[in-house]
């Protein structure tokens, strides 16, 4: 494939994971990774406490029976009890993580200082920040310096320029638009992690190494070592990527289980109090007009464990899967994507 006939895909197909493009897209976005956990798990509840209402509302389920609703209700405990005992193994998972020996802990304690030597080194800074955000800031500057650099040293006279010009450019656009993210927020706030997954490094490296593969020959020193550096940086940005969301997952998935804990026991004393409504031998001690609200309110709190369930784990299984890509490894491509055609033999037509 001629360059010219490959430089289109690059605008089709270098396009950022997680671009809003309609209302209904940006509803997703909010559900799935932007919106409080706390409140995304509170619309949940909500909505079965008005589903419920409106069920019984239109005489599609009934409350009165009390046979139904204490059944109901010791399902409710054994699954409740399940839940937490399920979230205290997640607990214990994450804490294994934790634990070390002398040997383990020096060998990661060596590998952190010297990505961090690494960095700091291409960079040209005298040493990397230690805020996790603030290094992935650095690094963010570091790219953007970089397209620049490169985008300067190829000029307007060589035959791959305006691919690489539109290259440098959408690399450019993407850290500036992370930078402005970053320098708002702080580690602990998803803006950031969510800064972090919204490059596409991956694409970004796919690209930068198949220019480098097919015009190091044609191009100048100069253009081939700001190639070379960017690569380097697109790869210290997805390790430093990586780092960021092993830690943010470890603090969110520990945040869950805290939670968990405290909705749990509430749970199960709402789901005992909603047997012990029932249990008087002549029917429900609560009036039947209030009947509904009770009932509805009472099961609203007794599911509030696994609407967290819900809320934490759209998040942290989307952060996943969006990131699921290593280097230039793009399981979110067809085949065929890309500015360039990649044959076994490595001959272009």
């Amino acid at each position: 494939m001629a360059a010219s006939e490959g430089d289109d895909a690059l605008e089709s197909h270098g396009a950022e994971i997680g671009k809003r493009t309609s209302s209904i897209t940006r509803v997703k976005e909010w559900v799935l990774v932007e919106g409080d956990r706390l409140f995304v798990a509170a619309l949940v509840s909500l909505g079965v406490f008005v589903l419920f209402l409106v069920l019984n509302e239109i005489g599609f389920i009934a409350v009165t029976n009390d046979d139904s609703i204490t059944r109901l209700a010791g399902g409710m405990i054994a699954g409740t009890f399940s839940l937490v005992t399920l979230v205290v193994s997640i607990n214990q998972l994450i804490l294994s993580q934790e634990f070390a020996s002398a040997g383990d802990a020096r060998e990661q304690l060596g590998g952190v200082l010297a990505f961090r030597e690494n960095v700091a080194e291409l960079a040209d800074v005298p040493a990397s920040p230690a805020s996790p955000s603030l290094l992935l800031e650095l690094v963010i500057e570091t790219i953007h310096h970089q397209a620049q650099e490169l985008e300067d040293a190829v000029g307007d006279d060589h035959e791959a320029a305006e691919l690489i010009d539109r290259y440098t450019t959408g690399v450019k656009e993407s850290t500036d638009r992370i930078d402005d993210t970053l320098e708002q927020t702080s580690f602990g706030t998803f803006r950031a992690m969510s800064a972090a997954v919204a490059f596409n490094a991956a694409w970004q490296l796919y690209v930068a190494r198949q220019l480098r593969e097919r015009h190091h020959e044609s191009v100048s020193d100069e253009a081939s070592d700001s190639l070379e550096k960017l690569i380097e940086s697109l790869e210290l940005f997805i390790t430093t990527r990586e780092h960021f969301k092993t830690t943010y997952l470890q603090r969110e998935l520990t945040r869950f289980s805290q939670l968990t804990i405290y909705f749990g026991v509430p749970a199960i004393l709402s789901a005992m109090i909603l047997g012990f409504v029932y249990a008087d031998l002549t029917g429900p001690t609560v009036s039947v007009a209030y009947l509904p609200f009770v009932v509805s309110g009472l099961i609203t709190i007794v599911i509030s464990p696994l609407s967290l369930l819900v809320a934490y784990i759209l998040r942290t299984a989307t952060i996943t899967r969006r990131t699921s890509s290593i280097g230039p490894m793009l399981p979110q491509k067809e085949p065929e994507a890309g500015p360039f055609e990649v044959s076994y033999s490595g001959d272009e037509d």
